[in-house]
């Protein structure tokens, strides 16, 4: 490895780091790359240089954030041995990452219709991709076993996640009547209602 790569790895990784903080404290409104490259100061010549430019970083920023939730749901997913034991392992994982990890939660769900997107599409896709593939090998034996619904992937996906992301994203929004803890107690056995298949 040249003396440049590992520099080169740590200016990206201080660009991210002062871009997720920028969104954070100054909302999607400060999100600019004026405010990121103050915070990190790094200069713009260097942020093109390693993401292209400062959709790339958003880019970049919202991979690694969707990484890394999808990383936290495979990993307490995973420890299951059953399919209601793993719907409910996802739920409350999803809710403690946005408890936990509320400025990567946060910008997550703002990105979710960002102008940046479509362009990033690939980049995105790569890093997403194999995670959810894991998600779904997960899901398919249960469902040829009948123990969970037998769907198409992506309404199994909406079954599952579109309720817990709906509800932390109004919980990071600020919305009073969202408790987490509350929804941890209850979404768990909802979903899985909504999922369990005939053999259950």
């Amino acid at each position: 490895m040249s003396p440049k790569q590992p520099r080169g790895e740590e200016t990206a990784r201080r660009l991210l780091a002062a871009a997720l903080e920028v969104h954070e404290h100054k909302g999607p409104e400060g999100f600019t790359v004026q405010a990121v490259t103050s915070t990190s100061g790094i200069s713009l010549g260097s942020l093109y240089h390693h993401f292209g430019s400062f959709d790339g970083l958003a880019a970049a920023l919202y991979a690694r954030c969707m990484a890394d939730l999808l990383d936290a749901l495979i990993a307490s997913l995973e420890r299951t041995r059953t399919a209601r034991t793993g719907v409910r392992a996802v739920v409350v994982a999803y809710l403690r990452f946005a408890e936990e990890q509320p400025a990567k939660a946060r910008f997550i769900h703002a990105s979710s219709y960002a102008g940046f997107l479509p362009a990033h599409t690939a980049a995105i896709a790569a890093a997403k991709a194999p995670r959810i593939e894991r998600l779904q090998s997960w899901a398919r034996p249960h469902a040829e076993t009948g123990h969970i619904v037998d769907l198409p992937d992506p309404l199994t996906e909406m079954l599952l996640i579109g309720p817990v992301a709906e509800t932390a994203r109004r919980w990071l929004a600020g919305d009073p009547t969202i408790d987490l803890k509350q929804a941890s107690r209850v979404l768990p056995e909802r979903i899985w209602q909504s999922l369990r298949g005939p053999q259950e």
